[in-house]
């Protein structure tokens, strides 16, 4: 039976410590987060933020807007954000509305405020080793591999899923920590030949059920990004859980592995950037 890699105890000392820095720092750091719509897990992301902020001594500044909220609202919502000195990081939480054109908004997000490092200027640095904040939930992730001693180095790392957000900067950071990158998505030939060569399994697709046991390779660590909604309540990942726990190493569970990991960087985040603006 697989360990499991418990994200929501490795989030909380991690909050901890943000807290005691936080506490030194001239003021409070302040978070601003914008929710357009109701996407469940949007909310649900959003409402834990809101925790980890208070928990932390951050102020939070929260943006509830309706769905069919316009580019150009958005636009003037960023820069009034931008040029609010209590503002320290700011973050659009993704996915948004279908007629909202996410690329422009979050270049406009101010460098020294984008609290997810989704702005190019982050990624580039990132790219080059050298970021002052770093991508949320692939850094969470190797915060997981490292707390558990699971090494990158050398292995057959297999990532699903090619998005901005998760699969391209995973992929950079596992190469970062030398581990050799295999990159899959949805014109991949054969999913399941590529995915039971993985000593390391990152899963950040969004289809429940995707990886069953038979694509697992026996003892691999098995990393489940997704936060799928569930017709009858809850969340689920993209691992069958039940199934592949039984052949794999350490396994991250859903709710409860990435998600917790991916608020506690972004803390992180936050502190970085509101250093840069008070020091």
């Amino acid at each position: 039976m697989a360990t499991i890699l418990d994200g929501k105890a490795l989030a909380k000392t991690i909050r901890a410590q943000v807290a005691q820095e936080a506490a030194l720092l001239p003021r409070q750091p302040g978070l601003a987060v914008i929710l357009v719509g109701d996407d469940p897990a949007s909310a649900l992301y959003v409402k834990n933020k809101e925790k980890d902020c208070a928990q932390c001594g951050f102020r939070s500044f929260e943006h509830r807007l309706p769905a069919e909220t316009t580019q150009e609202q958005l636009l003037e919502l960023i820069d009034t954000l931008n040029r609010d000195d209590s503002v320290d990081g700011i973050l659009v939480q993704l996915p948004l509305p279908r007629h909202l054109d996410e690329k422009p908004l979050l270049a406009a997000i101010s460098p020294d405020k984008d609290a997810d490092c989704f702005h190019l200027q982050n990624v580039g640095a990132t790219l080059a080793g050298d970021p002052v904040v770093w991508p949320c939930t692939p850094y969470g992730v190797m915060e997981l591999l490292d707390a558990y001693h699971i090494p990158v180095k050398g292995k057959h790392c297999v990532v699903l899923g090619r998005s901005n957000i998760v699969g391209k900067p995973m992929s950079m950071l596992l190469l970062r920590a030398d581990g050799t990158v295999t990159m899959c998505h949805s014109k991949t030939a054969d999913l399941a030949e590529e995915t039971r060569r993985a000593d390391i399994l990152v899963s950040a697709v969004g289809k429940a059920g995707l990886i069953t046991a038979d694509m697992v390779k026996e003892g691999a660590t098995v990393i489940d990004v997704a936060m799928n909604a569930k017709p009858e309540g809850g969340f689920c990942g993209d691992v069958d859980f039940a199934a592949v726990a039984e052949k794999a190493a350490f396994i991250t569970p859903v709710p409860g592995g990435v998600g917790p990991m991916t608020r506690a960087v972004l803390l992180q985040n936050v502190l970085a950037l509101a250093k840069t603006h008070q020091n």
